[in-house]
């Protein structure tokens, strides 16, 4: 019996994914979410992150926002800003982080923001 699961990743201009996985690891607001094959039915958001999709080998996509659906074992992710970790060069990380650093210097920024694009920042340098 197979213990896999149907993953998509759809954004507003095209399919990114549409595999099977054994696991795949999102980042919500609740925090790191594993899900494995028979999950319970959830809907949730996406704060920036890593998604990590193990199969027989791991994919990783740097997601800064989204929303996530999981029922009858397909999961769906929709996000208009999912990157192939493979696709960011350090120059292109380098300059997103510039921009996020100076979005929160602003001192009218809202909390809900400036935690945003904290995450952003830890998951950027980390992946830089």
């Amino acid at each position: 019996m197979s213990d896999k699961f149907t993953v998509e990743i759809i954004s507003p201009d095209k399919s990114i994914l549409n595999s099977q996985a054994n696991e795949v690891t999102i980042p919500s607001y609740e925090g790191q979410m594993g899900i494995l094959k028979d999950h319970i039915s959830l809907i949730t958001f996406l704060r920036p992150g890593i998604i990590f999709i193990k199969d027989k080998e791991e994919k990783k996509y740097f997601v800064e926002e989204g929303t996530v659906e999981f029922s009858n074992n397909n999961l769906l992710i929709l996000s208009s800003t999912v990157i192939n970790i493979k696709d960011l060069s350090k120059e292109k990380i380098s300059l997103i982080i510039y921009d996020a650093e100076q979005k929160i210097k602003n001192s009218t920024i809202k909390d809900k923001d400036k935690y945003v694009l904290s995450h952003k920042l830890d998951t950027l340098r980390e992946i830089r």
